[in-house]
């Protein structure tokens, strides 16, 4: 591991979310992720996991010596984590009193799961009107395939991601990472929690956000949808390029580095013609124009290898830094831990763990001049905050915690 990365945006100070309580039922990522980022700014967030298992987080990916894995001491950071059986009729008890104190609930079973506990949403908005449901699944609460069971790659194939990944008349590959969806889902979970809490702050009412994996992703697949609508276009696989611009791709310099260049109009093309010392090119030339551009694709992109392929790294970027050309590397996860922009920005939090020490973990998101995300913990053990849950929010009495251990339901 590199030098000690300062340390960014710990702390315990008021945030845009202190007062706000989360409870956070679901497992791995795409519900939860929306939980670590409402508490990255000061929600209380509450993560209820089944007694003895937990959460299937807490043992994938990369396993720490304290049992847990990275995946959950990053994610599952600045959650009180508890312990309660749902199924059992002394759990069930136990998170009604949960609901009634909540202002958010975040599950992703699959739909009709909460409904077969009697917890569906009619249930629980009648204990707690001002109640938010996230409600995430593979294809949503609605639909034909609603019932059907799906993780992140899934969603990404079924979005129209994967056939979109990859080189021209080769195999769809792996979009970046396996949990794209996930991670999305959470974003747009929290977007439609802050939105639906704003309305119950008017209304007094609460309602259901629901979201589909897939869904995250298709929103963000640019114009794919209305061009074939209105041309039956379909876009296929173009490894780095793209089918509207020209050049915009990656390319290898004379050292190795790999590197992306964008040229989004003819004035970036004219900067880039100008830095290749050939401007020519660009303007009245053959290739001034976009369309020019993407009828000669092949003989673009050419010209563009041959002369970043001449050059190394640090001169390449030099040069496209002096005539405004977007230009930047292609990082590995070592680059980034390298690179005094993260560092600037303070992306990664250089913490420590109680159970394991040194932890470098990515810094919440988005940065907020007045009050930022803030670190107040890492992924705890299982059922850490049971005890304090039960006595400080519902009040409960040390018999009344100790039946409920001995009933199995904590």
């Amino acid at each position: 591991m590199t030098d000690a990365i300062p340390a960014a945006g710990v702390g315990t100070a008021t945030q845009p979310l202190t007062g706000v309580r989360v409870l956070d039922i679901a497992t791995f990522l795409a519900g939860p992720f929306c939980g670590t980022i409402m508490g990255d700014f000061g929600a209380d967030v509450i993560k209820v996991e089944q007694p003895g298992s937990g959460d299937p987080l807490r043992g994938f990916g990369t396993p720490t010596e304290c049992g847990d894995t990275f995946a959950w001491l990053s994610e599952a950071r600045n959650k009180r984590c508890m312990t309660l059986d749902l199924r059992s009729p002394e759990g069930a008890a136990v998170f009604r009193r949960l609901v009634a104190e909540a202002d958010v609930l975040i599950e992703n079973f699959r739909p009709g799961t909460m409904e077969k506990w009697g917890f569906g949403w009619e249930a629980l908005s009648a204990i707690n009107p001002k109640l938010v449901m996230l409600r995430i699944s593979a294809y949503g609460q609605t639909g034909p395939m609603r019932e059907k069971p799906g993780f992140a790659r899934i969603a990404h194939g079924f979005a129209g991601l994967s056939y979109l990944a990859g080189e021209p008349g080769r195999p769809p590959v792996v979009p970046g990472s396996t949990s794209l969806a996930d991670y999305m889902s959470g974003v747009w979970g929290c977007v439609g929690v802050m939105m639906a809490l704003r309305q119950a702050e008017s209304t007094g009412r609460g309602q259901v956000v629901d979201i589909g994996l897939y869904e995250s992703i298709f929103r963000m697949l640019d114009e794919i949808a209305p061009v074939y609508a209105a041309h039956g276009t379909v876009r296929e696989r173009m490894g780095a390029d793209v089918p509207a611009v020209v050049p915009h791709g990656h390319w290898c310099t004379r050292d190795g580095r790999w590197i992306a260049l964008a040229c989004s109009s003819d004035k970036m093309f004219e900067r880039l013609a100008v830095a290749m010392g050939r401007p020519e090119l660009a303007g009245a030339g053959p290739f001034g124009r976009t369309a020019q551009r993407v009828a000669g694709r092949e003989a673009v992109n050419a010209l563009v290898a041959e002369w970043v392929g001449a050059q190394d790294y640090e001169g390449l970027i030099a040069a496209c830094d002096r005539h405004g050309v977007p230009c930047g590397p292609i990082n590995s996860i070592a680059d980034i831990f390298e690179d005094p922009q993260f560092r600037a920005r303070g992306n990664m939090l250089d913490v420590e763990d109680p159970r394991i020490g040194r932890v470098v973990l990515p810094a919440g998101v988005p940065a907020l001049s007045e009050t930022p995300p803030a670190l107040r913990h890492t992924g705890r053990a299982l059922g850490a905050d049971t005890d304090a849950i039960l006595r400080d929010l519902l009040r409960l009495e040390e018999a009344e915690i100790a039946a409920l251990r001995a009933a199995g339901a904590v």
